[in-house]
């Protein structure tokens, strides 16, 4: 099935006038700047706006993954990226998008906030794999956006690329790869994928391998087509000049990096194995993430009794098909075996 963006994206979106600000009209890199209202005075150290498209920030991450840098928009966290989707494609009331239960809750959460209505269409409940047959089905003229989340919060697993290439060739809309913890799975991302997809939109961030969750730093990788519509319509200065500079020197050391997600798929690993040895964790879910999902006997008791010692992990049981269930992030090695410690000392 052709995809045409044109026919996508929203009216409104096509026939507005962006905003300009004085940072995308003057190109230079030096000179005397009377045309922001910014305070002159050069002995502050942030005294003047950031760069709006980020362009030295585009140019390491392009690199490092071997995109363009108008393949990628950065945005205030992943959830920014999520936002101006449902805003540059999606008709309020009118459109749907498509969610695959349990996965991330932002999906839903913008949605609403953005009045698109929501099809719900679960994952497999034995592997938590996607059931094409079904979304397949699901689709209406009014469904823009299918959001999947690979490797998938809170199950941790990966998903089947030949599903994700099955809706990618017979759905007309966008389909939406979450990909925020590829960097600790066995697989490669779908980014080598992009120039035979052009409906296929990858989200990453540099929250959760790259550690700057504080920097809030989502990116959007998609088409150069798709990301001038995000451009188009993405606050002017949504990335600080501090973020940019903390985030160019943490991504010119890439095999600290590299080290730190050995170490922490290791420690995943042997988490994982030491959860078995429990009699209240019944099933230990294989993960590809940076964190573990645990069914348990008693889900509530359990997370309250370690909350109590200062152990502070996710209750997932009130999702459907995660009842009783518990994601525990990968810690420090210190951190990991004080959990260890309080799990050998709870009563069940």
């Amino acid at each position: 099935m052709k995809f045409n963006l044109d026919n996508l994206t929203r009216e409104n979106i096509k026939k507005l006038t962006p905003y300009s600000s004085a940072r995308n009209e003057y190109k230079g890199k030096s000179g005397i700047f009377l045309d922001a209202n910014e305070n002159s005075n050069n002995d502050l150290l942030y005294n003047r706006y950031p760069d709006p498209l980020q362009i030295k920030l585009k140019q390491k991450i392009a690199s490092l993954k071997k995109l363009t840098p108008e393949n990628i928009l950065i945005g205030n966290g992943s959830d920014e990226a999520i936002d101006l989707l449902f805003r540059a494609f999606c008709e309020p009331v009118k459109d749907n998008v498509i969610i695959c239960p349990p996965t991330y809750g932002m999906y839903e959460v913008i949605a609403n906030i953005n009045n698109i209505n929501v099809i719900y269409v679960p994952l497999t409940p034995d592997d938590f794999q996607l059931d094409v047959k079904t979304i397949l089905g699901s689709i209406l003229n009014s469904t823009k956006l299918i959001l999947l989340c690979c490797p998938n919060n809170p199950t941790g697993n990966g998903v089947k690329w030949n599903d994700i290439q099955t809706l990618l060739i017979k759905f007309k809309g966008i389909v939406v790869v979450d990909e925020a913890y590829i960097d600790f799975a066995s697989y490669k991302s779908l980014i080598s994928e992009l120039k035979n997809y052009p409906n296929l939109v990858i989200l990453q961030t540099l929250s959760k391998a790259w550690g700057l969750a504080a920097l809030r730093l989502g990116l959007a990788i998609a088409s150069p087509e798709i990301i001038s519509v995000f451009n188009k319509i993405k606050s002017p200065y949504n990335i600080s000049s501090l973020s940019q500079t903390l985030a160019l020197k943490v991504l010119n050391d890439p095999k600290k990096i590299i080290k730190e997600i050995k170490k922490l798929t290791a420690a995943r690993k042997k988490l994982s194995l030491a959860f078995l040895d429990f009699s209240f964790i019944t099933k230990v879910y294989p993960s590809e993430a940076n964190f573990v999902l645990v069914k348990t006997t008693n889900a509530n008791k359990l997370y309250n009794y370690l909350a109590k010692n200062k152990i502070i992990i996710r209750n997932r049981s009130n999702i459907a098909m995660c009842e009783d269930c518990l994601r525990i992030t990968v810690g420090t090695k210190e951190e990991n075996k004080l959990l260890l410690t309080a799990l050998n000392n709870y009563k069940s």
